[in-house]
Order: structure tokens, then C-alpha cells, then sequence
């Protein structure tokens, strides 16, 4: 039987793809590259259907973090232009959950720079923020660094849905890219925030300098800690940054780790997030060919993303569909004041 057809299989029925597994599948892939990502969506559709479901993200708090992250715009340690701001309030949040929703996003991100959120003042607009999103019908996420039990439970019982916390790359190979907090610290975070009951979104980020087998580690640490969402973003490099001159990722390298990571993860939910326009290129609507079922849209927090009515365009003329349509708009919002009457 064909390798891939073999693995596609097991994966639907085991779920446990092993490392070497995973590696044969880069490899059958670098030469079938279409016929890895024809599987790879059977096992998306298996699990997950035809659904898409989207995001959106605020950067509610901007820069001056103290972490040297070689990637981060926003560290501390390099000298970017991203701009420095404290934490917006919670009807700025709020408002642009309520524009998210309108395109068509079913969860919106609460995102702040920096290792974690100490003030109480920060903490009481957050939890105001959470609350004013489920008040839209959306579904509240954030990421907000390390947290503690405490803090977990907290944020679960202002009613937010998702945890993100990414790990960013392997273990083998995170000391490449940060040095001023340790691995398991990110570790310790993802399980604090399964214990509390939150939905644990957590990936990271390729096209850092790392090999292929990085990333098939990172993705069995995801599998072992049990995490809903698997966030896959591809490096846009940033001026200032010690990462501003690294090669990009040839576009079908990025469709491949995307099909590998659906075998490795063959019920998670994947989402294609930062540098997907940038990097995919023409290409960007196979990233859910190839097995992603999630997608951020809008902007990012330092970079800028693209329509979101694009990304819905692309959903339909896939023959999917996306978990939340956009809200129709209707003419009295272009403007006029008063009530809507339509």
C-alpha cells in the first residue's frame, strides 16, 4: 500500500503517527506534494468537515517586552518601529470583537505584550473585555503570557472560552530563539490553563532557522499536552530583529508541515495565522487544502493581514464553509446616525 495512503489511514483510526512516521511523510511529500495535501484534507474532513472556523485578535497592550524573543517586534532588547502603548480599555476591545464578528469571526483574541499582566487595574478591564465579547455571541480567547492557577481560574469564571500560549518551536531548539525565560515555564502555562477547564490554544511559529525534525518535535509536545488548537504562524521577519534577514520558507515547505502536522494532530483544530499572506503567496488557499480548518483574519499584532472578506471569498469558493458567517451590513452603517431601520 502507498505510504501515504497508509499513514492517512492510521492516522484516522490510531491517531498516533510517530516521529519517524512523520519524517517518511516530509519526505513522500517533497516529491508528491499534492497527494500528501489530498490526504491530509480527508483526515481534516474526517474530524472536522467542512468547517472553517475564524479568529481576530487585538493587540491590546504593545511593546517593551522584556523577553528577547529573536523573532518579537515588540521585544524590549531590538530596536523596531512597532509602536509602545499600555492596555486599551475594555470598550476599545470590545468594539473591535464587535467589527470581527462582523466579518465573520466566531472568537476574538485579548493580547498583551510582556512576560505577564501584573496590575489589578490591568486585570479588571480583561475581565471586563471577556464579558463584553460573550455578550456579542462571540467566544473570548486571550494571551496574556504566564499565568497561574489563580489567574487561570479567574479568567474561566469571567467566562473566557480559549487560553493561547504558543511554545513557539521544539524544546531542542527554543534556546536558539529565547533565552530569558525556560521552556517549561511556556509548559507549565498550557497546563495550568487545561486544569482550570479552559480550551488551550498553543503552537507556534516556522521559518525560525529550525529543521524539519524541530518541528515534528514541537508538534508531538502539543499532542502530548493535549491542546485544543494548534496556531501554525510562518515567519515574517522584522527590521530590528535578529531574525530581519532569515531566508523565507519556500511556499509548498510551509503546505507540507501544515499536512504533517494534520497527521500528527489529526483532531486538533489547525490555524493558519501570522505570515500566511506573505509567505504562501498565491498558494494561500491550500494551506486548508493541505489540512488547516481555522484561519486568523484580519490583522496581526504588529503586521497587517488582509481583507477579511477575502478570506470569506476563499472559504465559499473552496466549497466550505465558514462556523460563523459574516453579519450582513446593512446601509445605515455607513454613516448616518440613529437607529438601523432596514
Amino acid at each position: 500500500m502507498d505510504i501515504i495512503e497508509k499513514l492517512k489511514k492510521r492516522a484516522i483510526r490510531e491517531k498516533d503517527i510517530s516521529a519517524g512516521d512523520a519524517l517518511r511523510l516530509f519526505e513522500e511529500g517533497a516529491a508528491r506534494p499534492f497527494h500528501l495535501m489530498a490526504a491530509a484534507s480527508e483526515i481534516r474532513e474526517h474530524f472536522r468537515g467542512s468547517a472553517i472556523s475564524l479568529c481576530g485578535i487585538i493587540n491590546a497592550k504593545s511593546g517593551k517586552c522584556p523577553e528577547n524573543c529573536k523573532f518579537c517586534a515588540q521585544s524590549a532588547h531590538y530596536g523596531t518601529d512597532v509602536p509602545s502603548y499600555p492596555l486599551k480599555k475594555a470598550k476599545e476591545i470590545i468594539e473591535e470583537a464587535q467589527k470581527a464578528g462582523r466579518a465573520g469571526a466566531e472568537m476574538f483574541g485579548i493580547v498583551t505584550s510582556g512576560k505577564r499582566v501584573k496590575a489589578q487595574k490591568e486585570w479588571t478591564e480583561i475581565f471586563k473585555a471577556v464579558q463584553g465579547i460573550n455578550k456579542l455571541g462571540m467566544k473570548a480567547c486571550a494571551s496574556l503570557g504566564m499565568i497561574d492557577r489563580g489567574k487561570a481560574a479567574a479568567l474561566k469564571a469571567a467566562g473566557l472560552y480559549r487560553y493561547h500560549h504558543n511554545l513557539e518551536t521544539s524544546r531542542s531548539f527554543f534556546k536558539e530563539i529565547c533565552t530569558t525565560h525556560a521552556y517549561d515555564e511556556d509548559v507549565e502555562t498550557v497546563r495550568v490553563a487545561k486544569a482550570v477547564g479552559l480550551s488551550v490554544c498553543c503552537g507556534g511559529l516556522i521559518g525560525l532557522g529550525e529543521s524539519i525534525r524541530h518541528r515534528i518535535e514541537l508538534a508531538l509536545t502539543l499532542r502530548d499536552l493535549g491542546v485544543d488548537s494548534v496556531p501554525v504562524n510562518i515567519l515574517n521577519p522584522i527590521k530590528g530583529t535578529p531574525l530581519s534577514r532569515t531566508p523565507p520558507l519556500p511556499p509548498l515547505e510551509i503546505l507540507m508541515t501544515i499536512a504533517v502536522f494534520r497527521f500528527l494532530l489529526p483532531d486538533r483544530d489547525i490555524k493558519l495565522c501570522g505570515g500566511k499572506e506573505k509567505n504562501l503567496r498565491q498558494l494561500l488557499p491550500l494551506g486548508l487544502v493541505a489540512g488547516a480548518n481555522s484561519l486568523m483574519t484580519g490583522n496581526y499584532l504588529t503586521t497587517l493581514g488582509r481583507d477579511t472578506r477575502l478570506d470569506a471569498e476563499m472559504i465559499r469558493d473552496l466549497g466550505l464553509h465558514a462556523t460563523r458567517e459574516p453579519l450582513p451590513v446593512c446601509s445605515c452603517m455607513s454613516g448616518k446616525k440613529g437607529r438601523c431601520r432596514s
